[in-house]
């Protein structure tokens, strides 16, 4: 029973800063889920817009959507959702200050739209929509967006225009489903559908008809504000990330929440107050003088497994790929070796701890769209299919839509998998700072007369009669005393300076700068 109670503790870290916020999600104490958050971020998955018809692209069956960003949104025909006609027509009346505001529940539904109908027929170049963001910017695209609008709250999600009440299939009662579906149904009104989410599992009539007349009071207000509304403007906001993640995965198995900042303590704390008061109590302020992620160790995590080779256990390692197009990671089993086993049990037993981490990857990183994954062959079809369950257990908990096929006759796996924000990416090594990558630096014997021609020009051009020259140890101490007359004497003969010559260990090998009386840096 003890292990059972380990594997369900989870622990959330949050590191405040004025630039970003970092979350790391930690599944007995190991990182499975990072994410980073810029303060002020704009565009966010949830955020509703009202936009204005900028292009349509008949050939596409799609247009291009103004929403205030630097690249305009796309909107794809299939993305108008089947209602879109009756959202057009709400807000017609709640942007016209001649017709009197009406309840959504009493708006006639108009006829649904023709899943194989054109762009053209339905939206003209000029047309205010309201829009929803469906995925994040991504590299050079702009947002992706949908005009099936959804209020997502904890344990339900309200979507106008819509009939259609459904409940999570991750509740695996029948009998819980049947239950849930009939006591939203009962309370939702009219024009308005809802997604039940997995935790609402067992809750009552009284706090799900409570977060549903929110959701229906933040939807209303819609009318009062859109008359004064000029698009492109955002509408309602999606919470903040924070709060979005706690909203989404905060169960009882966490034991943990930890931040670092007054002001999001207190929020995060009244925020968990509203939603589960038995749990207040495991958010806890972190006030040391260390950084929060250095001091729970998260940061040594984070250096490990974002890096292109990630160890695994017993001396395997798994390498990942990114390119444009999709994302490759291969399996190896490194120095691990087993004389008990044969090949096809040594390759089965490091492909099984793989998937762990290849589900883990996939979260931490939030990788997006193709995945092949080139694990270890192996020829037995029951451990084949064996290793396929195994990924799809591990990926079980990934909130993130996915597909996973079956492993091919080389053991390639190919897994797609949604992607609405851009991928995390964090860089473990860096360029060397002398060759700036490249693998070359100028020759050390053209340095002393490149630093003496840009110490001619500078004296010259700035009237100089004491100059100050900072570069590093070695190249300093060559300077200050060579190996037979000091360089630094014969330049002030030359040149009718006084020359001071001052080590720096902070520079690179082939760096220097030159500076005045007052330690102000010269440019030249």
């Amino acid at each position: 029973m003890e292990s059972q109670k380990e594997e369900l503790q989870n622990e959330l870290y949050l590191d405040v800063r004025n630039s970003e916020i970092s979350i790391a999600l930690l599944h007995n104490k190991k990182l499975i889920e990072l994410s980073r958050e810029r303060a002020n971020i704009e565009f966010s998955v949830g955020d509703i817009y009202l936009g204005k018809v900028k292009r349509l692209m008949p050939g596409l069956n799609a247009a291009f959507i103004d929403i205030g960003y630097k690249k305009d949104a796309f909107l794809h025909y299939l993305d108008l959702g089947a209602g879109f006609q009756t959202l057009n027509k709400f807000l017609h009346i709640a942007i016209s200050k001649k017709q009197k505001i009406v309840n959504t529940a009493k708006i006639i539904a108009e006829q649904e739209i023709d899943k194989n109908g054109k762009i053209t027929d339905i939206l003209t170049v000029g047309q205010f929509v309201l829009v929803q963001i469906a995925k994040e910017p991504i590299s050079s695209k702009g947002p992706r967006l949908t005009c099936e609008i959804s209020l997502a709250g904890r344990n339900l999600v309200l979507m106008p225009f819509t009939s259609k009440i459904s409940v999570s299939q991750k509740i695996k009662s029948v009998e819980e489903r049947t239950r849930l579906k009939k006591l939203i149904e009962s309370i939702t009104p009219e024009n308005f559908g809802v997604i039940v989410r997995t935790v609402a599992e067992k809750k009552m009539v009284a706090e799900l008809d409570r977060e549903l007349n929110s959701l229906l009071e933040k939807w209303e207000k819609l009318f009062t504000i859109l008359p004064s509304l000029k698009p492109p403007i955002l509408v309602i906001g999606e919470v903040n990330r924070t709060t979005a993640i706690l909203r989404d995965i905060l169960n009882s198995s966490f034991n943990q929440i930890v931040v670092n900042d007054s002001t999001a303590y207190e929020e995060i704390k009244n925020f968990i107050t509203e939603i589960a008061p038995e749990k207040k109590k495991i958010v806890k302020l972190y006030s040391d003088k260390d950084p929060i992620f250095d001091h729970f160790g998260i940061e040594k995590q984070i250096k490990t497994a974002f890096g292109k080779t990630v160890p695994m256990r017993n001396g395997a390692y798994l390498i990942v790929e990114h390119t444009e197009a999709a994302h490759v990671i291969d399996v190896n089993s490194g120095n691990r070796s087993n004389s008990e086993q044969d090949q096809e049990e040594n390759a089965f037993e490091v492909n099984m701890i793989a998937a762990e981490e290849i589900a883990r990857q996939l979260r931490l990183r939030d990788m997006g769209g193709i995945i092949i994954v080139d694990f270890i062959d192996i020829h037995d079809e029951g451990n084949k299919k064996k290793l396929f369950e195994k990924v799809k257990e591990c990926m079980e908990g990934d909130r993130a839509k996915y597909h996973i096929t079956t492993l091919s006759k080389f053991c390639l796996m190919e897994i797609t998998r949604q992607r609405v924000r851009p991928e995390m990416e964090i860089k473990t090594s860096e360029s060397c700072p002398c060759c700036k990558g490249s693998g070359k630096i100028a020759a050390s014997i053209n340095l002393t007369d490149e630093i003496e021609n840009a110490l001619k020009f500078t004296i010259k051009k700035k009237q100089l009669n004491r100059i100050t020259i900072k570069t590093h140890p070695f190249v300093s101490a060559y300077l200050n005393d060579g190996f037979f007359n000091s360089v630094r004497k014969t330049w002030q003969k030359t040149h009718q300076c006084k020359i001071k010559i001052v080590p720096m260990m902070s520079y690179t090998y082939m760096e220097y700068h030159f500076f005045d009386i007052n330690d102000e840096e010269l440019i030249y």
